[in-house]
């Protein structure tokens, strides 16, 4: 049998990338290799996603692959398209593993293997915590959900949230700590429980906190797997119990430390009794499915216990699932695990609904459960948060903690942008529509919605379902009423919501439609999405400022609209976020590379462009940063209400959609306070007038600059650029590796530096260490660098050397540089892996047999090899097939015929008991009877195998 191409995906898919990139039609219509196979899957254009086995794959989506006949599925093996982001395309590689390491440790001699599974499991067992990943397979919202229903034709599908629609922003990880009281102090612990959901995007993690029974913390510290501070928030007042934070540019051992859940996080408060609550940072699936949330407490004080509830309804039944993540509750001080039982009950009043008794073990007290079909009462009181979990052990020392359910908690913000591009029939209006809502514990639902540009008046305003067929929109709730034709808004609270509504608004499963005179079936449509916390300081609690074609000059008849939230904070920086919907591919070039435009923002007289800014360019329907080095001139427009937003596209260069920005803001005449007297007079002494006459002079981002200046652009403090006549050449910047155990990162600097800061009590002169606090000042980059900061210098034009290193001697100020050295290599052929790389590498070998040479092979007159994997074989040589992350197959046999390789699985004879087994060693199964007997012959004492690792 030929192995099939799905083996040879396997083999490399741990080297190769299958690169997908949305929306390049050209590059499918002119392929790379002049012939390609009449199987290979062309995907749907405009798709992003992963090839894989002769089957396309969308972003997010997992699958044990297929090797084919004579090896079947490989249900070992879990293979995943992740989302890959590069500046004009969002992509999807392959990235397969080996799940059998993950496989539970079984406390019992009766385990089997069943059909179609990966582990052994016990016939009569307990749920733990590598178990607990099995039952979430069985929630319904993990597997994807049927996009393809009865919907008619002429009805535009395309607002509706897809695999493709995910991947669209960053790739995203998400993490949850559990924090409650230490216990192995002396000090009183804490009855405190907090709950921390984090998510990293790049090297920028955000972090939103809940907590009850512990009073407003005052600083929330991230430990690393030394237990050093390696992150420190200083908790502002405040009067809610949400804190949200951001942590930028982690360096990368910290980045290895969190993927491998080695990092911790630390809670205290300086008011009244300082009270300390900690955790660990971990990764959990459940958090994907998660719309329901419960944080555990003890009515003991200084209980030192807690716990949290991740809570998900079924898609199509009334059944809730959940996950209980316990800290505390279960005190086993001896090394071997020990099982307990537990009370897991749901409440009403004391009153108990529900009830499950189980056993967990000592070590990993995570528990996973379904309680099927709630009936309505119970439905309502989950979706009024009146319903309370509560678990108990049932040991000799009981314990019992408790919490409400409410709809789950965060710092991201729930908002929609409606455009006539994404309504149910499709057009080009100009009009836009914006919307924010806040969801309360009770179950309440606050919204604002302003519209504006519309063809005509308002008949319609209604939070609605995915239509199932023409002019069968189902309408959940009715907004007319409260909508204004003076303001154009609308605002009020939804009291009646069920937990299927709050389950699908934070599944992004619902719509706002707008229904007008001329357009009955709504004339604007927006998805009700959950926009992730950035970290940015934006008012989200207010509406934001609509961008639509209507408020161009002229006005643009698009199907495009957006919003935007922008402030201006105490250092006169501007900060903003972007949202945009409705902008179609066949209508705009730049969607092809998922460039939407370019956003700017400028004064509103359009024979003034001298106070025009770019503020970014965005891929995807967002975009944000900070705008620094604000004019004067444009902080008053901001404060006047006379600027504004725009975002154009190559179809409309001259803006897309716009709109008028009021910041009212308190900068005054005058530098802003990062700008010192120096940088000043640099300023004035490099006329514009005088620059424009000299011939070598670069223009870049509407200012002059002399040939041979560097300078930091103002779009990213990671670029450094210099002029050389007339060419503008801008390299990234290189952080050098940090070998220090805390690092910190500084505002205005691009790379994390060394934290040299000792404690008060080693510091015997403090006078000496004012000395030189204004550091190096090094000519290449022109640039002030910290005493005891290492870089990699810029010499232009050639860019940064990554061959040498310098450092700022903070006992001196000077500034000195080495060249690196590199390792001796043992290989007779090093190769420089990139250009801008210093030192060579050894390339990776392949294991090519002794007499077996590439110019033998391509003799026609010679003997035919076979190449299977990495290696090659000779006419007639046989072996087992080694497949990546599974090892070596002795159950499969493959010989190499005159170039063709075939491979056969192992013969079994037809067994005639009833009783079957299969060993992990044998390649066929055995009569139970036959391997006892041969157990009784060869039984030695010895260690149980697990392949934990």
């Amino acid at each position: 049998m030929l192995a099939s191409r799905a083996l040879r995906c396997l083999l490399c898919a741990l080297s190769c990338a299958w690169w997908l990139p949305i929306g390049t039609a050209s590059r499918l219509k002119t392929p790379a290799l002049p012939i390609q196979s009449e199987r290979e899957p062309v995907p749907s254009k405009g798709l992003a996603g992963c090839s894989f086995g002769g089957r396309f794959y969308s972003l997010e989506e997992a699958w044990h692959p297929d090797l084919g006949e004579p090896f079947g599925v490989m249900h070992c093996v879990q293979c995943h398209c992740e989302p890959q982001k590069s500046r004009r395309k969002v992509s999807g590689k392959v990235n397969c593993r080996n799940i059998k390491q993950d496989c539970p440790t079984l406390d019992c001699d009766d385990s089997v293997l069943l059909p179609g599974h990966c582990c052994r499991t016990c016939q009569k067992g307990v749920v733990d915590k590598k178990q607990v990943d099995v039952m979430l397979e069985t929630f319904e919202y993990f597997h994807e959900k049927g996009k393809e229903d009865d919907l008619h034709k002429s009805y535009n599908d395309r607002s509706y949230l897809s695999s493709e629609d995910t991947g669209l922003g960053e790739s995203r990880t998400d993490f949850v700590a559990l924090l409650t009281g230490v216990t192995d102090s002396w000090l009183p612990s804490s009855s405190g429980v907090a709950r921390v959901r984090l998510s990293l995007t790049r090297t920028t993690l955000t972090f939103s906190v809940t907590y009850q029974r512990i009073g407003r913390p005052s600083k929330i510290a991230i430990l690393d797997s030394d237990g050093t501070p390696a992150f420190e928030y200083k908790v502002p007042k405040g009067q809610t119990d949400m804190i949200c934070g951001v942590w930028k540019n982690l360096a990368k051992p910290l980045l290895r430390q969190l993927q491998a859940e080695q990092l911790r996080i630390s809670m205290t408060t300086s008011t009244g009794r300082r009270e300390e609550v900690v955790g660990k940072i971990i990764k959990h699936r459940a958090l994907f499915a998660e719309t329901f949330s419960s944080v555990l407490t003890s009515e003991e004080e200084n209980a030192g216990m807690g716990g949290i509830a991740l809570l998900t309804l079924s898609d199509s039944e009334n059944n809730l699932h959940f996950i209980l993540i316990l800290q505390g509750l279960i005190r086993h001080k001896d090394r071997e695990p020990v099982l307990v039982p537990i009370r897991v009950q749901l409440m009403y009043r004391q009153h108990v609904l529900r009830e499950i008794r189980s056993n967990i073990t000592s070590n990993d007290p995570d528990f996973a459960e379904v309680l099927t079909d709630l009936n309505s009462r119970e439905l309502f009181w989950l979706s009024r948060g009146q319903l309370e979990i509560a678990v108990a052990t049932e040991d000799q020392d009981p314990r019992q903690i408790s919490g409400f359910i409410t709809g789950r908690k965060s710092c991201d913000t729930i908002q929609s942008v409606m455009s006539s591009g994404d309504a149910l029939i499709p057009g080009k209006t100009g009009g836009v529509g914006s919307a924010i809502f806040n969801l309360h514990g009770n179950g309440t639902l606050d919204y604002q919605v302003q519209v504006a540009g519309l063809t005509s008046d308002i008949v319609g305003l209604t939070i609605e379902l995915k239509p199932r067929r023409r002019n069968k929109r189902s309408v959940l709730y009715d907004l007319t009423l409260e909508y204004s034709r003076v303001t154009g808004q609308a605002a009020g609270s939804w009291s009646r919501l069920e937990a299927r509504h709050i389950h699908m608004l934070l599944q992004n499963e619902l719509f706002i439609n707008v229904a007008t005179a001329h357009s009955q079936e709504g004339e604007l449509r927006g998805q009700i999405k959950v926009l992730p916390y950035s970290g940015l300081e934006v008012p989200k609690r207010e509406l934001p400022t609509p961008l639509a074609g209507h408020f161009v000059s002229p006005p643009v008849r698009t199907g495009a609209s957006g919003h935007a939230w922008v402030s201006v904070d105490k250092q006169c920086h501007l900060h903003y976020e972007i949202i945009v919907a409705g902008l179609s591919k066949t209508d705009d070039v730049t969607m092809n590379a998922h460039l939407h435009g370019l956003a700017e923002i400028g004064e509103l007289d359009d024979s003034s462009t001298n106070h025009k800014r770019l503020l970014t360019g965005f891929y995807g329907s967002q975009a944000q940063g900070v705008l620094k080095d604000m004019s004067i001139e444009l902080l008053q427009h901001l404060d006047q209400g006379t600027a504004f937003i725009q975002v154009s596209t190559k179809l409309n260069p001259q803006g897309e959609i716009r709109g008028q920005v009021h910041v009212p803001n308190s900068c005054k005449l005058g530098a802003p306070a990062e700008v010192e007297e120096a940088e000043l007079d640099d300023l004035f002494l490099n006329d514009p007038e005088e620059l424009k006459k000299d011939p070598n002079t670069c223009f870049f981002e509407n200012q002059y600059h002399a040939h041979g200046s560097r300078w930091t652009p103002i779009y990213d403090k990671c670029f450094t650029c210099s002029c050389q006549k007339r060419t503008v050449i801008c390299d990234p910047v290189i952080c050098p590796e940090l070998t220090c155990s805390r690092t910190i990162q500084p505002e205005d600097k691009c790379c994390a530096v060394c934290d040299e800061r000792r404690e008060t009590k080693d510091i015997k002169a403090p006078e000496t260490v004012e000395e030189h606090l204004e550091g190096c000042y090094f000519e290449g980059d022109q640039k002030m660098h910290a005493p005891g900061t290492t870089w990699h210098p810029f010499v232009p034009p050639f860019g940064y050397i990554k061959c040498a290193v310098c450092t700022c001697k903070g006992s001196t100020g000077e500034v000195h540089c080495e060249k690196v050295t590199c390792p001796i290599l043992t290989c007779s052929h090093p190769v420089r892996r990139s250009p801008s790389d210093c030192c060579k590498e050894c390339p990776e070998e392949e294991r090519t047999p002794a007499g077996l040479e590439h110019t033998d092979m391509m003799q026609a007159d010679g003997p035919r090899y076979c190449k299977f994997g990495k290696n090659f074989y000779q006419n007639s040589d046989s072996w087992h097939p080694w497949v990546p992350l599974v090892g070596e197959m002795k159950c499969i046999n493959c010989w190499c015929d005159h170039g063709v390789t075939k491979c056969q699985r192992k013969q079994c004879p037809v067994m005639t008991c009833s009783n079957i087994t299969r060993t992990e060693s044998s390649c066929c199964p055995e009569c139970a009877d036959q391997k006892e007997e041969a157990d009784l012959m060869t039984k030695t004492p010895g260690k149980r195998r697990t392949w934990r690792q």
